[in-house]
């Protein structure tokens, strides 16, 4: 009887299902499981990994225009397949936080970038280095100063309104997506991103003003005013990082609430450190598909949300 509580997942490819899960090697979830110890709640007596039936897990994935959306996954959250990803751990930490249904539904695609294919609404074109780069809407991603762009066949913010597009598909047929629902209300979004941003100086340059307007836009989006914001940052780097990683990983410090640089933001929203909770590798590489890296920052990711929903 209770409105599903939806937590909308975006990004690029490591929101994405990356970490293993069968082997007897340290980086699988079985090892991590039945050798380490950890997690037990991913498996039952008989060593079966558990279904939740509280908490459902859904990705739709597309790009470019209508017509070429897929649905990657729509079932009870639990561990099926060769891969899992941060979901598991956020939806295990929301599962037993909540006293309603949730659904977990991560709308995204590798390779995007928040500067370009994901800008948000309301972004206007500036200038860096001698160059114009694009607002909402324009094409192509960057032109010289005094010239006359010449558009190519994407735009900036083309991969926001995809996923947007598919995120709300899934909610139109809610019933589909969370068997015998009728209600829902948005109550949080994760962000795990920027791998592509920090290989861009201007993109990277704006990437706290961009953060500040997808939250806004994403509220607006699913009429969800008052609904929080959990971003991780890159496994790889270290809060002292200097360049692209720097400006990127200070930023997304920066428009958490505990910085208080916007007030606004307190108690709503938050940033996960996951250099101390990644087991090696880079975003990149997506962290050499190590399961413990990606448990560990979902599991890190549900919890601030989870603190924040929870908080007065």
């Amino acid at each position: 009887s209770k409105p599903v509580q939806v937590f909308i997942i975006m990004g690029q490819s490591n929101t994405l299902e990356m970490g293993k899960v069968k082997g007897d090697k340290e980086g699988s979830l079985e090892h991590a499981v039945k050798k380490e110890n950890l997690y037990p709640f991913m498996a039952d007596g008989s060593g079966n990994w558990t279904t939740r039936k509280d908490v459902r897990n859904v990705h739709v994935m597309g790009s470019g225009g209508p017509g070429k959306t897929r649905e990657m996954r729509n079932d009870w959250l639990t561990v099926s397949g060769g891969k899992i990803g941060i979901e598991t751990g956020i939806g295990h930490q929301l599962g037993n936080a909540l006293n309603a249904p949730v659904l977990i539904l991560k709308s995204s695609i590798g390779n995007r970038s928040l500067g370009w294919d994901l800008l948000p609404p309301g972004s206007k074109q500036y200038e860096f280095e001698g160059r114009i780069y694009a607002g909402y809407g324009e094409s192509p991603e960057s032109w010289a100063k005094g010239t006359e762009p010449k558009p190519i066949g994407w735009h900036a913010g083309l991969q926001y309104d995809v996923d947007i597009r598919n995120a709300k598909s899934v909610l139109a047929d809610l019933g589909t997506y969370y068997p015998g629902a009728t209600k829902y209300e948005v109550a949080g979004f994760f962000w795990w991103q920027a791998d592509k941003d920090f290989r861009n100086k201007a993109h990277s340059s704006k990437y706290e003003e961009n953060l500040i307007a997808l939250l806004a836009a994403l509220r607006k989006e699913f009429n969800a005013p008052e609904a929080k914001m959990v971003i991780a940052t890159l496994g790889q780097t270290k809060k002292d990082a200097t360049g692209t990683h720097g400006q990127i990983i200070n930023a997304m410090f920066e428009v958490a609430g505990e910085s208080g640089k916007y007030p606004e933001n307190k108690n709503k929203v938050a940033t996960v450190y996951s250099h101390p909770l990644s087991k090696g590798g880079s975003s990149s590489g997506h962290y050499s598909g190590n399961a413990e890296t990606y448990q560990n920052i979902g599991e890190a990711m549900g919890k601030a949300m989870v603190k924040m929903l929870q908080s007065k």
